[in-house]
């Protein structure tokens, strides 16, 4: 079994995923198994079903009027599902404090589909604390619909002695349901997750919006910056401040010439 820093795992045995045809995993290296991941960028994530902690029935188009960070999970994972659920929900809240509450949704996923039941992931919810609005916790109907949307993210899972082995990542779709980033590690930094979903709220202008909008999230979408030592992001009015700067130095300039070319075309100069 190798670990990677990212928070790649891969096992002794492997897992059939259900795409057109059996992938062995075991005969992956690292880098394929992260290659495999990326190649699942644009991939166009089909239309779901699932039961979200309460029993009530879920379609991941019903997620998507707005970007969707996925993680998927396992509820008797001992280490990496959790942590990486903890260090998801930090991140998950500055997020949140940076671009708006209702800027994105959350889901995870439980790929044990025959364990990971609506009360197992409403327990695993509780267990580690997740009480983030528009964070939903919901359990596959069958295994076959987790295979294919495993195959769909490029999500690497399969059986080993400790339960299951896997790729450890939360993936980012856009409203279209489309692949658009993935956040590898049991460790999620803020701009790993932020700068995606920034992208995603400022920088793709929505039909429904008018032009002072749109303005308004290309000044957000350049304009809010992350601060490492606060680990937070905040809007920086200094870069206003260098334009308004640097507009009164070229108006100035304008001014100048403009009088000197009067000047000197006045009779008697």
């Amino acid at each position: 079994m190798y670990r990677v820093v990212a928070g790649l795992w891969i096992g002794v045995l492997a897992w059939s995923v259900a795409v057109a045809e059996e992938i062995d995993f075991r005969a992956f290296s690292v880098d394929e198994v992260i290659q495999y991941s990326q190649d699942a960028i644009g991939n166009q994530v089909a239309d779901y079903e699932f039961t979200d902690r309460d029993g009530e029935l879920v379609r991941l188009s019903d997620l998507l009027d707005r970007p969707l960070v996925l993680s998927l999970v396992y509820t008797s994972c001992p280490s990496e599902c959790p942590a990486h659920t903890r260090h998801l929900d930090q991140a998950v809240q500055r997020a949140r404090d940076a671009i708006g509450d209702d800027s994105f949704r959350v889901a995870t996923i439980g790929f044990d589909a025959h364990v990971d039941t609506p009360d197992r992931m409403r327990h695993f919810a509780n267990r580690y604390g997740v009480r983030t609005r528009e964070w939903y916790f919901l359990s596959a109907p069958d295994q076959e619909t987790i295979d294919r949307l495993a195959a769909d993210i490029g999500f690497v899972y399969f059986s080993s002695p400790r339960g299951f082995d896997h790729t450890v990542k939360a993936t980012v779709l856009d409203r279209e349901g489309q692949v658009y980033r993935h956040v590898y590690g049991e460790v999620v930094s803020t701009p790993q997750l932020v700068n995606p979903l920034k992208q995603l709220a400022w920088g793709q202008p929505q039909p429904d919006q008018g032009f002072m909008e749109r303005l308004g999230d290309r000044v957000r979408l350049f304009c809010t910056v992350y601060d490492p030592k606060a680990d937070r992001y905040y809007f920086d009015y200094s870069l206003f401040a260098g334009i308004f700067i640097g507009a009164i130095i070229i108006s100035g300039t304008i001014v100048f010439l403009l009088r000197e070319i009067f000047r000197r075309k006045r009779p008697g100069t």
